[in-house]
């Protein structure tokens, strides 16, 4: 049996398809390219958005067009709204539950010849346990946490993941031992809501998890995908304080630099807040990249909220927005609300955002230049390895394919934007 595999979203989609394609290949399955023939085609989806909305549908109507076997279609746009899939034509329709146990599904659609939808409540679902032995890139991501309780105005996640819910502490550790035993030398840990790992136990936090994962031997870079302001504790400081192995990278989402803004759409800090913490972290680091994400075109974001958000941006010295128009989401408080900023503005603002967040990026990247820093090579393209360092400057230097994997020491003689171009100096 052949089979192809089609991700969508977010890292947690990523590491998921990855536990799914895992199991396949254990039980003799090939996988195959996106443009080669397959009997089952996986589509792991995302609905955070009406484009990623969008995108979804795209690939499930493609991959219906083409022989096969099986469609499934999995992930949080069909646990949201899993409607008319069967049909026009879908084999196998999940939600965010049941990716672990794919192959019980794949043998009951060939035993009974009947279509399967199998959408679970998320309520009172456990943490589903899924583990991997193998990652299929340099840097592997470990799914720790699911579910998010923020219920932030303009977002529909709480509702396609449900409550907050943890990976078991040990199996965390067992799951990266096992990673870094096949070869991965980072780790990327990785959740709906990351920072929330471990809040429904007692005295179990992100810091505790921490603390035995930068003693595993053999794991070089920590890295947590993404974390929200008011979860960075004292205790997540006093590691990076004490533990270089925590990468100079965080992903802090700030979502507007308008106080009015962020008020209506229920996030749980001021700017003062989110700056105070920023001063926190470069206290401790002080050329540590945090990069962000801002929703431009809010409902009720004029012309004056809007340049307050790009002032806000400058002043956090962010070293890469990641810039997003605000998309209606049905059943959120934000589809209700009044005052909507029309297609044409929020492109505009968008391309304006974008542009501040070039500059700061290269800001940033400037910083480097003749420095030595340790650089993890990912692929190599035209005889040039490109990876990232630990505070995630995209790095391009001459190499070969044996330095692929590798953490190396880099010179980084100049900015040829997005990039930063250095040689090799040394084998860590």
């Amino acid at each position: 049996m052949k089979f192809k595999m089609i991700t969508l979203g977010c890292k947690v989609n990523t590491y998921e398809s990855n536990v799914m394609r895992e199991q396949l290949l254990n039980i003799g399955y090939q996988e195959v390219s996106r443009k080669e023939t397959a009997d089952i085609i996986i589509i792991n989806t995302c609905t955070v958005t009406n484009v990623a909305d969008q995108k979804s549908m795209k690939s499930i109507r493609h991959a219906l067009k083409e022989p096969h076997k099986i469609v499934i279609v999995t992930g949080c746009m069909s646990q949201y709204h899993s409607n008319n899939l069967v049909e026009i034509g879908v084999s196998i329709v999940l939600g965010n539950v049941g990716k672990g146990n794919l192959i019980s599904y794949i043998e009951e659609f060939f035993k009974n010849q009947r279509p399967i939808v199998d959408i679970k409540s998320l309520e009172k679902q456990p943490f589903e346990d899924m583990n991997l032995q193998h990652f299929n890139q340099t840097r592997a991501f470990v799914k720790i946490q699911d579910g998010c309780e923020n219920f932030c105005t303009y977002c529909i996640i709480p509702y396609t993941r449900g409550p907050v819910r943890s990976k078991e502490h040990s199996q965390v550790v067992s799951e990266v031992c096992s990673l870094v035993q096949d070869g991965h030398k980072e780790i990327v840990l990785t959740g709906i809501h990351t920072g929330h790992y471990g809040s429904e136990y007692q005295n179990v936090t992100l810091a505790t998890l921490l603390r035995d994962l930068v003693c595993i031997k053999g794991l070089e870079r920590i890295r947590i995908s993404s974390i929200e302001m008011n979860e960075i504790t004292e205790e997540l400081l006093d590691l990076l304080k004490k533990y270089p192995i925590l990468v100079d990278h965080m992903h802090i989402p700030l979502q507007s630099g308008s106080d009015t803004i962020l008020k209506a759409m229920h996030r749980k800090y001021n700017k003062k807040e989110f700056m105070d913490k920023l001063n926190q972290i470069r206290s401790i680091r002080p050329l540590m990249s945090v990069t962000t994400d801002v929703i431009v075109g809010f409902p009720g974001e004029t012309e004056e909220l809007f340049q307050e958000t790009l002032e806000t941006v400058k002043q956090m010295k962010f070293s890469k927005i990641h810039v997003f128009p605000f998309s209606k989401r049905d059943g959120t408080l934000a589809a209700e609300m009044q005052e909507v900023v029309d297609e044409r503005t929020k492109k505009e603002r968008v391309h304006r955002l974008l542009g501040v967040s070039k500059q700061l990026e290269i800001a940033y990247m400037e910083q480097f230049v003749g420095k030595e820093l340790e650089f993890l090579p990912e692929i190599i393209k035209d005889e040039m390895l490109i990876g990232h360092t630990g505070n995630y400057l995209s790095v391009k230097c001459p190499g070969t394919q044996d330095d692929l994997n590798q953490i190396q020491k880099v010179v980084l003689e100049k900015v040829e934007y997005p990039y930063m171009i250095g040689g090799i100096y040394a084998k860590v």
